[in-house]
């Protein structure tokens, strides 16, 4: 995504503390730049790479595709499987925590907890932009698959991993033994969904599919028609629950492919067979040297 640099014709005031320029953080440097296209729109960048976007005083505006593709997949399956009342959603991957104030906002009731690796940035996160008060929004600071080891079984319903180093996700948040760490966190039915950014060559996502498609009985995957064919990089989506994904419905369907066909850039939602057909000649990736009893999770996750 380019930098925007041009001035908005209207502006925005931002808070005091919301001042473009470059903050050190524990894992390097945090950049702040307005966004010279949006009023309001602010652009945080991690050690050169575009991070998040947040839009002041609107946090139903999502500027990056991916995060409206995620929230197309988890509306639904909220409105058939959860109580809004009761909505616990962990995010695993940090930032701006645009996700978590997008859906905080669009469930008040909600309980959103971020993990984030970066304590610093983490307290720029809170002072910087209009965040939640916890327990609406709460960061909890640390690595994510050690706070996800540390999850206590059936204790969310939601689970959204959006973690990135660079371009890639760290490794150990992509195996088999990763996702049924998921799975047992879940409340029975409950819904692990997560940003895989991937080459060309599409094999980093087809792995994780593979791991999901094994670990879950309903998968989808939500992806523009140009990445899904191999000709860029980019993001593509993936979920998993063991509840039946309302978006295997007709009417939903062509509710949801309405809703992707209208962003920036039109993406296309795959159900759980085509999602199968992808992963069938990939193996998932597993632990090197795991730490964790993976047929004691099978047996977990299977009753």
């Amino acid at each position: 995504m380019a930098k925007r640099r041009r001035k908005p014709k209207a502006t925005v005031e931002a808070p005091e503390a919301l001042v473009e320029g470059k903050y050190p953080i524990d894992t390097g440097i945090a950049e702040l730049i307005e966004d010279d296209y949006t009023p309001g729109g602010w652009v945080l960048e991690i050690n050169g790479m575009e991070s998040s976007h947040i839009v002041l005083g609107k946090p139903r505006e999502l500027d990056f595709e991916y995060m409206r593709w995620l929230a197309a997949v988890i509306e639904p399956f909220v409105d058939a499987h959860c109580d809004p009342a009761k909505l616990r959603i962990t995010h695993l991957g940090g930032g701006a925590c645009s996700m978590a104030r997008y859906l905080a906002d669009i469930y008040p009731q909600s309980r959103n907890t971020v993990v984030e690796l970066d304590g610093k940035l983490a307290e720029y996160v809170r002072e910087w932009f209009e965040l939640p008060k916890a327990p609406l929004v709460k960061i909890r600071v640390g690595e994510a698959r050690q706070v996800t080891e540390g999850f206590t079984p059936q204790s969310r319903d939601i689970i959204i991993r959006d973690v990135f180093s660079g371009y890639i996700t760290p490794e150990p948040l992509t195996t088999l033994e990763f996702t049924q760490l998921g799975a047992r966190s879940l409340a029975p039915g409950g819904l692990y969904i997560i940003n895989c950014g991937d080459d060309r060559n599409l094999n980093g996502a087809r792995a994780e599919a593979a791991a999901i498609a094994r670990v879950f009985e309903h998968t989808c995957i939500v992806a523009d028609p140009a990445m899904l064919k191999g000709r860029r990089r980019g993001n593509v989506i993936i979920a998993g629950s063991n509840s039946p994904l309302p978006v295997e419905g007709e009417l939903v369907t062509a509710a949801i492919s309405k809703r992707l066909l209208g962003g920036g850039v039109p993406a296309q939602y795959k159900d759980d067979a085509w999602v199968r057909d992808f992963a069938r000649s990939a193996q998932p990736r597993r632990d090197g040297a795991p730490n964790l009893d993976t047929v004691q999770l099978d047996r977990e996750l299977r009753g």
